[in-house]
């Protein structure tokens, strides 16, 4: 009689791909840590060898609170020439590896440790794959006066913009800026896309990751950790 398994839980499946990050670790070096509660899991995890490593560089105020509470050093980026891995989660990751990320408002930190890194491991859930980008609504942090204009532009191609708030004002990111929240779009060329849209005046940082994409993912399915490399 085959046995029942539990479905595990999407924080089971956070804390699975969190500790399996571990592998890509070089003792000695100093890693590259996102923003998120899939992140949190691996922060965690990464508490039991911060012995063996440097120590990090964070893409966010929270990850860094939670990293040096866990006795993990943060060093800032102009410290550093350039980090072996990046880890961090998604909103949305494509099967080349693509990404929309900006959940959690850090996405211009992200991309400049993302940049600053060899390799990005992107951890997340398996509803998190997509076939296409754009179902999970984009983020895009922008200057504060170029709000109204922006909503336009993304409406000029089928998007609806709304500016992102928290406790009834617009929310300020860690670098004092706006979140647009695009919903509507089907990003069938992100390279393309994050070309563009960066381009327009006001926009700091778009959350698509095309130019930084993840060369692997690991994902978390109810079978255990699936490896995607791209």
């Amino acid at each position: 009689m085959a046995q029942s398994h539990a479905t595990p839980s999407q924080d089971e499946l956070k804390t699975l791909v969190g500790r399996a990050a571990l592998q890509y670790v070089l003792p000695g070096e100093i890693v590259g840590v996102g923003t998120g509660s899939t992140v949190n899991k691996f922060i965690d995890a990464l508490a039991a060898m911060k012995g063996q490593i440097k120590g990090a560089v964070s893409s966010s105020l929270a990850s860094t609170e939670r990293l040096l509470a866990l006795g993990i050093p943060v060093f800032d980026t102009n410290e550093v020439a350039e980090l072996s891995v990046y880890i961090d989660g998604a909103d949305e990751i494509d099967g080349q590896g693509n990404m929309i990320k900006g959940g959690g408002a850090a996405l211009t930190r992200e991309k400049i440790v993302a940049a600053q890194s060899r390799q990005f491991v992107c951890i997340v859930d398996q509803s998190k794959l997509v076939q296409t980008l754009g179902k999970f609504p984009l983020p895009v942090e922008i200057i504060p006066m170029a709000a109204r204009r922006l909503m336009r532009q993304f409406a000029a191609m089928g998007g609806q913009a709304q500016l992102r708030l928290r406790d009834g004002q617009p929310l300020l990111t860690d670098n004092g800026q706006n979140i647009l929240d695009v919903r509507g779009l089907q990003i069938s060329d992100p390279l393309a896309f994050e070309s563009l849209v960066s381009q327009w005046p006001g926009v700091v940082t778009v959350g698509v990751f095309a130019f930084q994409r993840a060369q692997v993912c690991l994902l978390g399915t109810a079978n255990g950790v699936r490896t995607l490399t791209f």
